[in-house]
Order: C-alpha cells, then sequence, then structure tokens
C-alpha cells in the first residue's frame, strides 16, 4: 500500500528544524506545561527539543491519575495538542466522548511511560495506549480556531476517521470538545465492543504502524465500508418477516424465497478448522446443538469461516417436499439424521459485521462460500425474481407453505419488520394449547385440543379448537406432553363452551395449525393440527394481524385470498359511523382502520396523554381536506375530561384524555392527530419535560437526520440529562427529556432555545436555530418552540394527518440506525411494534433532572 508524507496543515510546507531547537512560539506554547512541572522531581520531558515532522504522530497515554482518564494528543506546530478523554476513546459513532482540553506537550512526551512522582502535577502511572499517525481532512489550525476538526488516525488500536467538536459554555481555560468516531469501516457498536477495555495495554514496545493513504481503510480492502469489523457475537436475535396478504407492488425491487415448513435456526460458527466450534440456536435463542447431532457435525466437517449462519431446518417428505409432521417425529424420536439446512442470509462472517450491507451483498457472499462444499445437508436457499405473484403461485401449485419476500437492498434488523414480507398460501400461525377435550371410542381420551392467544396485556384468549390432523402415534406424544400440565382451572380469559368433558392445561405448548379463514367473533374455522412447535415460547404466540389491504392502483393482485381485518368488538364502547369512509387516497385506509389502531394502542397510548391537556386535529374529510386543531370541546364526549378554567383564563376549558373510551371518541370524532402540552394539568404552571423536534429542511436526508440525533443527544448528555427517543410518524425524529419540576415555562423554553442557539454555533454546517423554510434549507431546525406555555407535539402512538398515516413510535437508542425514516411505523405495521411497545423508554420516569446545574453549564440565566 502506497504511503502519503503530508503536513497537517493544508496551508503548505514549512521548513524543518533541526532536532533540538525550539522557536520563540514554541517555546511560548510550552509554558503553561513547564510551570507546573519541576523537572527535579518528574520524569517527564522538560520540551526543550521540539521539532516537526514530514508527518504528524499522535498518541493516547493511558494515565492514573487522582482518576484513570486517556491523554489524546495530536502533533501539531512542533508540539503535541492535547486533551483530556474521561473514558477514553469509543469506536461506536453514537457515542461521544467529552474531551477536556489541556496545556500543550512536547513532541518528546508521545514516548513518555512512567510514574509522575506524588505530589508533582498528574501523579499517577502513564503508560502509551496508542500511537500512530494522524492526518487532518481539512485546514488543522482552521478547525481548531473554529472548534470542529476532522481527521484520520492510523494506529494500532485507532483508525478510520474521527473528529473534534468544541462545546461552548464550559471553562474557558479548560474548554470542552467532544471526540467522535465517524462512520465508517472502523467504526464498531459500543455495545458490542469496547476498545478500551478490550485493548487495556501499551504498545510503546511496537513501532509506529505503517501509514497509510487517508482514505484508504487499513485491512478493509476486500471488504465495503458498510462491513464493520466486529467480533463474533454470543448470541444473535434474528430478523423476522411480517404477515402481508398482498405482494410488493415493484417486483422490481423484491426478491422472492421459498417459505419452507420448517423450523428458524441460526449455526455460529468459531474458530479455524482444527478448533472449530459450531452451536444451533432457534430463532428464540434455545441451544440445539445436543438435539441436532447430524447437522453438527456436518458443519464441523464443512470449511466455512467464522459466522452467524440464519437459515431454517426441514425434512423432505414422500414427494421431495419440506413435511413439518416428518420434522416434527424426527425430534420425537430423537433421530434427526434427515433434516437439511437451507442458509439465506449472514449477518456476520469472518470478522466482519454484515448487518448494513444490503441483502444481496450478504447473499452473495454466503453463495459464494457455499459454492465451495459439496453437501446435501447445507443448502443455499435460491431467490426468484420476476412476478412475484407467479412465483407465489408456483409455489402454492406445489404445495409449499408459501414464499418470503424481501427488499433486496435490506439491511439485517433484529426485529420483525416489513422489509422481509411472509406470504401464505392458505391460513396457518401458532396457538397456545389451554386444554383438551374427551373423544369417543378410538379417540376417547382427546377429542380436540383448546387454542388460544395472548393479547398486548399478556391475557390468553380462546380463538377455537382443532380436532383433526392427529395421527395414533400424535395422539400419545400430546397426551404424554399435556398431562403433566394439568391444572384444575381454565387458563383463558372466558372459559371456552365445551359439550365434552374438558382437561384444563397450564399454557405452555405451541401447535402449528392450519384453518380455513377467521370468524367475525374471532375464532378459526376449519382447524387442522400440523404439529408441535418447541422453537417458539408460549408468551409470544400472537394473532398474526396482516396490515390492511392496499388499495391503489399499483398493488399487485394476489392469488391468496383476502383475510378480512380485525374483527370488530362485539360491543364498542364508541359506535363508528361512516366506517368505510377512506380518509387517506394514498393507502386506502378508512375511518374504521383508523378507530382499530387507536383501539389497539390505547394502553400504551394512555401513558402519554394521561394528565396532559391535549389538542385535537380534526379531518373531516380525510387528510387530503381541510384540518383543524381543536383544544376544547364544543359538546361532551365520552372519556374527554374538561379541566379547570384556571389553566386557560379568559378561555374554554382545555381538555384531557384519561382512558381508552376517550381516545375511541376522538377517532370517531374525525381526530387523526393527538398532540400533549409539557406539563400535567395538576402542575401545569412547571413543566416536566423538554421536547427537541428535529425538523429537516428542504434537501436533508435521513441520514443527516439520524446524525443529527445523535448529536443532540451528545450535547444533552454532556449537560447531564437523559433524553429518549421517537420517530415523529413524519419526516423527522423527537428528542424527549424528562425534567423535575421547579421551573417555569418561560424558563424552560429559554433553556431549550439557548441549547439549540449553542448547537447551531457549534456546527452551523448542520443546525440553524431560526424556523422557516429559507433559513433551513439543506439543514435541520431544532424545534424548541414545543416547550412554550400552549405549545404541543404529536403524543407517541399517535398517527399522522399525512399520505401514508405514519405514527409516531417510542424507539431505543440503539434502534435509530435501522430506522427507514420518520414515518417508518404506520398504522398498517405498527401492530408488529405492539410487543415492544413502551419498552424503549421503561426508565423514563426515573430519569428526570433538576436543570439548575445544566443550566449553569450552558451559561443560561433565566
Amino acid at each position: 500500500m502506497a504511503t502519503r508524507s503530508r503536513s497537517p496543515s493544508t496551508s503548505g510546507t514549512q521548513p524543518r528544524r533541526a532536532r533540538g531547537s525550539v522557536s520563540p512560539a514554541e517555546s511560548d506554547l510550552l509554558t503553561p506545561y513547564r510551570i507546573k512541572r519541576n523537572f527535579h522531581v518528574t520524569p517527564e520531558p522538560a520540551g526543550q527539543a521540539a521539532e516537526k515532522g514530514a508527518t504528524a504522530q499522535f498518541v493516547v497515554q493511558k494515565h492514573w491519575a487522582s482518576r484513570l482518564h486517556y491523554d489524546f494528543r495530536l502533533e501539531l506546530d512542533g508540539v503535541m495538542r492535547s486533551w483530556a478523554v474521561p473514558k477514553g476513546p469509543s469506536l461506536d459513532p453514537a457515542v461521544k466522548r467529552m474531551a477536556v482540553e489541556v496545556e500543550d506537550h512536547p513532541v518528546a512526551y508521545a514516548e513518555f511511560e512512567g510514574r509522575i512522582p506524588a505530589g508533582q502535577y498528574g501523579a499517577g502511572r502513564v503508560v502509551v495506549w496508542d500511537k500512530g499517525h494522524w492526518h487532518p481532512l481539512a485546514d488543522a489550525r482552521a478547525g481548531l480556531r473554529k472548534g470542529s476538526l476532522k481527521f484520520e488516525l492510523q494506529g494500532h488500536k485507532l483508525r478510520g476517521k474521527w473528529a473534534l467538536v468544541r462545546m461552548k459554555g464550559h471553562d474557558p481555560k479548560k474548554p470542552a470538545w467532544l471526540l467522535l468516531k465517524e462512520r465508517d469501516g472502523f467504526a464498531r457498536p459500543e455495545e458490542e465492543f469496547s476498545i478500551v477495555e478490550a485493548e487495556p495495554n501499551s504498545v510503546a514496545s511496537l513501532g509506529m504502524p505503517a501509514e497509510a493513504g487517508p482514505q484508504t481503510p487499513l485491512g478493509q480492502s476486500d471488504w465495503p465500508a458498510e462491513a464493520v469489523p466486529g467480533e463474533l457475537p454470543e448470541r444473535l436475535t434474528p430478523q423476522l418477516a411480517t404477515r402481508s396478504e398482498k405482494l410488493p407492488p415493484d417486483d422490481a425491487e423484491w426478491q422472492y424465497e421459498i417459505k419452507f415448513d420448517g423450523y428458524r435456526l441460526l449455526a455460529r460458527i468459531e474458530g479455524a478448522q482444527a478448533k472449530k466450534q459450531v452451536k444451533l440456536f432457534t430463532r428464540s435463542g434455545l441451544d440445539w446443538t445436543a438435539r441436532l447431532k447430524p447437522l453438527h457435525q456436518v458443519l464441523l466437517d464443512m470449511p466455512l469461516p467464522s459466522g452467524w449462519y440464519d437459515g431454517e431446518i426441514v425434512v423432505p417428505g414422500d414427494k421431495g417436499l419440506p413435511d413439518f409432521g416428518a420434522l416434527q417425529r424426527c425430534f420425537e424420536n430423537g433421530r434427526t439424521a434427515d433434516v437439511v439446512f437451507h442458509v439465506f442470509d449472514l449477518p456476520f462472517v469472518d470478522g466482519h459485521d454484515l448487518r448494513s450491507l444490503p441483502l444481496q451483498q450478504r447473499r452473495n457472499k454466503l453463495a459464494s462460500l457455499l459454492a465451495t462444499v459439496d453437501s446435501d445437508v447445507v443448502r443455499f436457499s435460491a431467490a426468484f425474481e420476476g412476478a412475484g405473484a407467479d412465483v407465489l403461485s408456483s409455489a402454492c401449485r406445489l404445495g409449499l407453505e408459501g414464499v418470503i419476500a424481501k427488499r433486496k437492498d435490506s439491511v439485517y434488523r433484529a426485529a420483525r419488520n416489513t422489509d422481509w414480507l411472509k406470504l401464505k398460501c392458505g391460513r396457518r400461525q401458532e396457538f397456545v394449547i389451554g386444554g383438551y377435550t374427551e373423544g369417543k371410542n378410538s379417540r376417547a381420551e382427546l377429542g380436540a385440543l383448546m387454542l388460544g392467544v395472548f393479547d398486548e396485556e399478556g391475557v390468553l384468549n380462546h380463538v377455537g379448537n382443532v380436532g383433526t390432523g392427529f395421527s395414533g402415534s400424535t395422539l400419545t406424544q400430546l397426551l404424554r406432553r399435556m398431562k403433566p400440565l394439568s391444572r384444575s382451572t381454565s387458563p383463558f380469559s372466558k372459559r371456552p363452551g365445551v359439550t365434552a368433558r374438558p382437561h384444563w392445561l397450564e399454557p405452555r405448548l405451541v401447535a402449528e395449525v392450519t384453518f380455513s379463514d377467521w370468524t367475525s367473533q374471532g375464532h378459526i374455522r376449519h382447524a387442522v393440527f400440523l404439529g408441535l412447535r418447541e422453537d417458539k415460547p408460549a408468551r409470544s404466540v400472537e394473532r398474526e394481524w396482516p396490515p390492511p389491504a392496499d388499495t391503489s392502483a399499483s398493488a399487485s393482485p394476489s392469488p391468496v385470498p383476502p383475510m378480512p381485518a380485525k374483527a370488530p368488538t362485539s360491543t364498542r364502547p364508541v359506535r363508528v359511523t361512516h366506517a368505510q369512509r377512506v380518509i387517506d387516497a394514498s393507502t386506502g385506509a378508512t375511518k374504521l382502520d383508523l378507530y382499530r389502531h387507536y383501539d389497539a394502542v390505547a394502553e400504551l397510548m394512555l401513558t402519554h396523554v394521561k394528565q396532559r391537556p391535549v389538542a385535537l386535529l380534526r379531518a373531516p374529510q380525510g387528510i387530503d381536506g381541510q384540518t383543524f386543531f381543536q383544544k376544547h370541546l364544543s359538546a361532551d364526549l365520552p372519556g374527554i375530561a374538561q379541566l379547570d378554567r384556571q389553566l386557560s383564563p379568559g378561555k374554554p376549558p382545555l381538555i384531557a384524555i384519561n382512558q381508552r373510551t376517550g381516545l375511541l371518541a376522538a377517532a370517531q370524532w374525525n381526530v387523526i392527530e393527538l398532540h400533549t402540552q409539557n406539563a400535567l394539568a395538576r402542575s401545569f404552571e412547571k413543566p416536566n419535560r423538554l421536547v427537541f423536534d428535529l425538523d429537516p429542511g428542504k434537501g436533508v436526508d435521513w441520514a443527516q437526520v439520524q446524525e443529527a440525533a445523535v448529536l443532540t443527544q451528545a450535547m444533552l448528555n454532556q449537560l447531564g440529562l437523559r433524553c429518549f427517543l421517537k420517530t415523529s410518524g413524519g419526516k423527522g425524529l423527537h428528542v424527549v427529556v424528562p425534567i423535575r419540576q421547579q421551573h417555569g415555562w418561560d424558563e424552560v423554553k429559554g433553556f431549550a432555545q439557548a441549547v439549540v442557539e449553542h448547537m447551531s454555533q457549534t456546527i452551523p454546517q448542520r443546525f440553524v436555530a431560526k424556523s422557516g423554510p429559507r433559513n433551513r434549507v439543506g439543514k435541520i431546525f431544532v424545534d424548541y418552540l414545543r416547550n412554550g406555555r400552549g405549545a404541543t407535539t404529536v403524543s407517541a402512538w399517535s398517527a399522522r394527518a399525512r399520505a401514508g398515516m405514519g405514527v409516531s413510535v417510542p424507539v431505543e437508542w440503539e434502534e435509530l440506525d435501522a430506522l427507514s425514516g420518520g414515518d417508518h411505523w404506520n398504522i398498517r405495521n405498527v401492530p408488529d411494534r405492539l410487543s415492544v411497545g413502551n419498552a424503549p423508554w421503561r426508565d423514563y420516569a426515573r430519569a428526570a433532572r433538576s436543570l439548575t446545574g445544566p443550566m449553569k453549564m450552558l451559561g443560561y440565566r433565566p
């Protein structure tokens, strides 16, 4: 690899001085360093010998002073510009490390290791934790003056692109910066790999690493930038597909794979051939290595590199097609030699995390690996392109279960999402066995299984029975498994009405069942038992709700009979009129769809709206018609309360929604969006949260919005504030900060404005503090105006009055990279998120902090 010799400035080269010479300017730079030290006592270099090389070095010294920290130093102008980093560098772009600027050190200090004696400045042990070359990506001196220095490191431990960004409002004698890792091939998630923990030792005995070009990731020439170097994780949560009744509208963006009639399996392979370890896991994380000994041995013998191999295990039946019953019998009798492993994805391989690679690139790598081996047991799962309707129709004629449609450019996400769609040839899903009835004659002990699904509140609801599909051996195995689970009472929310004698069971067994349809009462029809599933915990079994049918003209016709939408509640708390009126022409969503959305999210949403004044966005003619906000009631509505008039002097009383009925009444009243204020009604004059609305301007792509959220989080964290993230349901993101109820509206809004102004001054190329389309072209306006008295922000779980009807959803910060936009979820796919619910904000209530300290840090005076 060719090397370059470059000065750390783009302003031109400067003549080199002889070793040992010190210019007057350099002497002045080192004066603060010298006056703090007694060089008759400390072994640190006095710094009389400063020099400037053709290339600049950097060093990170691990320093056990009064507190352990890491000293980050860059050679510039004959000295080492220095910052103290308390927690050390992080390879995770989402983690921003505080870096306090300290006095310049002599270049000779880069080689210093030893112990600074007690009583001396910085007393404690010092080691050279990392060293190497650094290259600025623009004029270094100008970057330092402006407070934004971007550079590349080529060290033993730290490589790739980095940045130092100065923060304002801190002690001018010790300016605070943020040390940031840029996104490139050397970035790694902190939760998976901490460089300071993984590499604790000195590199002083090592030579300087070879210098490489500024844009060439060392050792990465054969891997795209999205393939991030990373250790093989011990466990992996797989990506799951979403049930759909309609094919994707654009076949060019999708590919189709066979939906195998088997169990999902992930193989973890680690180590070289002589010391290889292979483990086999179900999708729920159960270790099935011991149960699949033949497959385990085949994988041990195969020359595959370390990695996670994702696929499905099946057993071929008489016609050569996957037979779920045959697979189950293999496990029942303990003979799994006939199991075949169809591998379709490769999230990790050969020391690299491929999850950010597009699907087709991951599969190309997988295909090339499996092409080198010849095995009838481990096979590459082929994909088909072209008309999805033809592929699905062919699969159904062959007697297969269905197909999986996958976006060609999709990344691998550890969750269920709509980048993978599950298209079945018939109705089929898992159900929990809550009991069984006695039968007659040869089936006297078992007549039918009573089936149920869990709802979002963890309640088991009866959905019908299955009494066919049992062989003699199956009956024997079922009874053997069920009898130890016997209980005296029904596990269902309502006791099923049965004529034969019932036997109740602890709800732990999961049955795979096919059926023809759902009744309007929510029961299955014409059910046939296929077998028990041992790879899925009972508590995870819920009814599979497909997204509402897409009625747009571009939608492809589906050969699958459409499944009816969720059965209406038999007794609705609020009567829905004009239920089939279309409110979003782009998707065909109706008023009833919106009602069902608020019915489904009600319990989750009430956590966010209870006791807060709300503003309701109404759309009587749908989202394309006139919309308007309403903060007061013109007539009583069930479940919507009017608040004390003192909260709105001289105006009608504000309103609040504290129960499910209120959300459903709002939907009937043509309300699409629900917005809340930042204070509770009982203590309205003192807000208990801050909201920063990241509002992208024209020309801002989604990656910039994601970056802005991370920078906002870093800024708030440095101020000692915890913040939480949610999608807006529209174009942007919302960063929400719980605070103690100590300050009034004006103080809180003023502080929020000070935060935004600081961000816009610190990173003006990204942020703007003024609203208006002209001001934010190519930038992001962080809307602090949401924090004023009377101002509102759309609530979590609210739908949006926009094409597609996005939904605002709480998310983990770790999920940010996987989001496709502020409208990642909508009223069609949000049911897949309900099992996660408000869990990303589980610590919200305990995270409230006082603003007094952050106000002082920022230099804000109310």
